[in-house]
């Protein structure tokens, strides 16, 4: 089956604004045998930009963080559009891939510490990081340590996955809606890898 032809991709790309002849080569593999991952992935796509311990801005946007993390340009363009919909303003983008840039330092770097835990010297030096984004952002504390979260899990970095989890509950968070973005970062990972 050619993937114009396939009404759940289709569909999938309607929901996100996605150009209909789009393709990939996992897209082209799935639907050329009309694979149930498919549909899997459009309802998990689905469920997790709807869930109820999120709003639709707050969903789009960290969807933008994975697609900027995994430099998908494509979901880049679509999850932009979708928050913008929402009314996410351009201070808000620009935010959320300045917290998708700062992980990236920081998951490397604090990844390394954590692998060589014994090692004084690497863990006792100042990390010496400029990441002023953090100290008051456009996105709201609790909200920038969520989306931190979110993409440190992605990336997986377990010394940030912990530090933010726990500062994200400082901030307000509940559990429930930290399994949900967590999860939100899972699906479009999954999502970036088939598109």
């Amino acid at each position: 089956m050619d993937i114009q032809q396939n009404e759940t991709i289709q569909n999938l790309y309607t929901d996100l604004g996605i150009d209909a002849g789009h393709s990939s080569p996992a897209l082209k593999s799935m639907s050329a045998v009309d694979s149930r991952s498919i549909k899997d992935l459009k309802l998990n796509v689905s469920a997790v930009l709807g869930s109820s311990n999120m709003n639709r801005k707050e969903t789009a946007l960290l969807a933008l963080s994975v697609a900027s993390n995994e430099k998908h340009e494509v979901l880049i363009d679509a999850f932009e559009a979708l928050a913008r919909k929402e009314s996410a303003s351009d201070a808000e983008l620009a935010e959320t891939h300045a917290c998708v840039a700062v992980m990236s330092t920081n998951n490397v770097f604090y990844r390394f510490r954590h692998y060589m835990e014994g090692a004084d010297y690497y863990n006792n030096q100042p990390a010496g990081l400029r990441m002023s984004v953090m100290m008051n952002p456009v996105l709201g504390k609790e909200f920038f340590e969520l989306m931190s979260l979110v993409v440190s899990a992605v990336n997986g970095c377990q010394r940030c996955v912990t530090s933010h989890e726990a500062s994200v509950k400082q901030h307000g968070a509940t559990e429930p809606r930290i399994y949900d973005a967590v999860r939100l970062g899972a699906v479009i990972k999954s999502l970036c890898v088939i598109l």
